[in-house]
C-alpha cells in the first residue's frame, strides 16, 4: 500500500467573491510534486443561504496553465467563459475548464438557486497542465451527472463515481492532458474496501462526510491524507457512513511557478501571462 506522508485539516474559511463560503485543503505552494498533477482543492460550504435576488458569486477573473474542475453537492452554479461556453451545473454534475493559454471566467449561484435559496456545496480541483499543453487553446467539458459512470461495491454497500480515469474496465467522461484518477466513493458504516491505485502515482484522499481508516490511519470529517508515490492501493475502512474525493495521477516532473490564477514552467512564463492579460489578449464574456 501507499505510505501515508501526512493528514492535514483545512485553513480557515474565507470569502472567494461574495457566494463561496470556501476551505483550502491542500495547495501547490506547500505540497508540490507530493500532489502532481494536481494543484490545489478547495471545499465550498456546505452553507445555507436564503432567497435573493441579488447576484452572489465570482465576477470575471483569468486562467491560464491549467484547469479547474468544479463538482457541486448540493445548490447550482451558472457560469460563463471568454471563449464563449457557459452553462448551469447542479448537484452530481462536474464543470471541467482548461484554462490553457488564457480565459476569463465568471461563476455564480444559478437563478434557481439563488430564488429558492438552500444549501450550497461543492468542490474546485485545480489540475496542472503539462508543459507541452500549457499553451493549449481554452476547452470546456460540461459533464452531467448521467454521464459519470457508478460502481456498485462491497455487494452494494458501497458506490463509486468514476469522474476521470480507468477503473475496472471503465472509462471517465472526462479528457484528460495526462493520466490520472478522480473519484466520489460513498460507503456504508462497516465497510472495507481496498481500492487499486498505480505504483508511482500521486494519491489523495479527502473526508467530505464521515470518518475513515485510511492506509490504517484515521482521518475525520473535513481533513485530506496525501499519500506517497511509492506502493499501490488504498485500503478504506468505514466505521460510519463515509463520503470521500479520492484523487491519483501520474507526476509531471516539472517546475511549478504559480502567481495568482496563473501556474506555468517559469517566473518569466507568470510575467507574459500578466502582461497579456493586462493587455486583454485573453478575449471578452460576451454579455
Amino acid at each position: 500500500m501507499k505510505k501515508v506522508l501526512g493528514i492535514y485539516s483545512p485553513s480557515s474559511p474565507h470569502w472567494v467573491g461574495d457566494g463561496f463560503p470556501v476551505k483550502t485543503l491542500f495547495s501547490y505552494d506547500v505540497f508540490g510534486e507530493q500532489i502532481s498533477p494536481f494543484l490545489l482543492l478547495d471545499h465550498a460550504g456546505p452553507m445555507n443561504f436564503s432567497p435573493s435576488s441579488k447576484k452572489r458569486g465570482v465576477g470575471v477573473h483569468p486562467h491560464r496553465g491549467f484547469e479547474t474542475v468544479t463538482l457541486v453537492y448540493q445548490g447550482g452554479v451558472a457560469h460563463k467563459d471568454s471563449s464563449g461556453q457557459g452553462g448551469v451545473i447542479g448537484p452530481g454534475d462536474v464543470q471541467w475548464m482548461t484554462a490553457g493559454s488564457g480565459i476569463l471566467h465568471e461563476e455564480y449561484h444559478s437563478d434557481e438557486f439563488a430564488q429558492s435559496g438552500g444549501q450550497m456545496e461543492m468542490v474546485q480541483l485545480w489540475v496542472n497542465l503539462p508543459k507541452t499543453h500549457k499553451m493549449t487553446a481554452p476547452k470546456y467539458q460540461a459533464i452531467t451527472t448521467e454521464q459519470i459512470p457508478q460502481i456498485s461495491i462491497l455487494e452494494g454497500k458501497g458506490k463509486i463515481r468514476l469522474i476521470a480515469g480507468e477503473l475496472f474496465g471503465q472509462q471517465g467522461p472526462t479528457s484528460t492532458h495526462t493520466p490520472m484518477m478522480v473519484l466520489d466513493m460513498s460507503l456504508t458504516s462497516g465497510s472495507k474496501y481496498l481500492l487499486p491505485v498505480a505504483q508511482a502515482w500521486s494519491g489523495i484522499v479527502m473526508l467530505r462526510k464521515g470518518q475513515a481508516n485510511i492506509n490504517g490511519q484515521l482521518v475525520t470529517e473535513g481533513q485530506t491524507m496525501i499519500l506517497s508515490h511509492d506502493g499501490q492501493d488504498i485500503e478504506i475502512e468505514s466505521p460510519d457512513a463515509s463520503e470521500l474525493v479520492i484523487l491519483s495521477g501520474q507526476p509531471l516532473g516539472e517546475p511549478i511557478f504559480g502567481y495568482g490564477p496563473f501556474v506555468m514552467n517559469s517566473q518569466t512564463e507568470i510575467d507574459a501571462a500578466i502582461k497579456d492579460f493586462q493587455q486583454g489578449k485573453f478575449g471578452d464574456i460576451e454579455r
